[in-house]
């Protein structure tokens, strides 16, 4: 791999270095998160775990500016509790319309625009589409993504159009 190695001053090396080790950081944070116990073994193990993940991934030629969106993650805390507040509703909306006895689904394909301008933008879209309950990303295409929502209301309050507000903002992209 050209960009393997972390030391050589070059600016790709650079990035590729700081994709690098931005990985094992998140990986090791993930693994200390999960674990809750913090004995010197297990964190060794975390450590060495997400160090051979990410020497794999680099190994594969997966590690880059897609696999690793550095400039979001301090985007973070400011998105995602209004993403959690929506799937909280969703849930609720769901979860009421299964012990409705009637059970009022209307289920609706729609095609949704996307103004996001990096690929990386249009998967976040469509996987929050899909975090929420009630609608699922079917297909993604150039400019649109193609959604089932459980009931009409699911489907009209996509195309309103704050979901992609909100996640272009959070691409950086206004």
């Amino acid at each position: 791999m050209s960009g393997a190695g972390c030391l050589p001053i070059e600016s790709g090396r650079r990035r590729n270095c700081l994709y690098t080790l931005s990985s094992i950081l998140v990986l090791f944070a993930f693994w200390l998160l999960l674990s809750g116990y913090f004995t010197a073994f297990l964190i060794t193990a975390g450590a060495a775990s997400a160090i051979g993940v990410v020497l794999l991934a680099r190994r594969m030629e997966v590690v880059d500016h897609e696999s690793v969106p550095i400039n979001f993650i301090w985007r973070i805390p400011v998105y995602w509790p209004w993403l959690f507040k929506e799937i909280a509703k969703s849930a609720w909306n769901v979860a009421g319309i299964i012990v409705d006895p009637r059970l009022p689904i209307s289920p609706t394909l729609v095609r949704v625009r996307t103004s996001q301008k990096t690929s990386v933008g249009v998967v976040t879209y469509a996987n929050w589409i899909t975090l929420t309950p009630g609608t699922v990303s079917v297909d993604v295409n150039k400019g649109e993504i193609l959604v089932h929502a459980l009931t009409r209301e699911g489907a009209d309050g996509l195309l309103e159009g704050e979901m992609d507000r909100r996640v272009t903002q959070f691409e950086g992209m206004k």
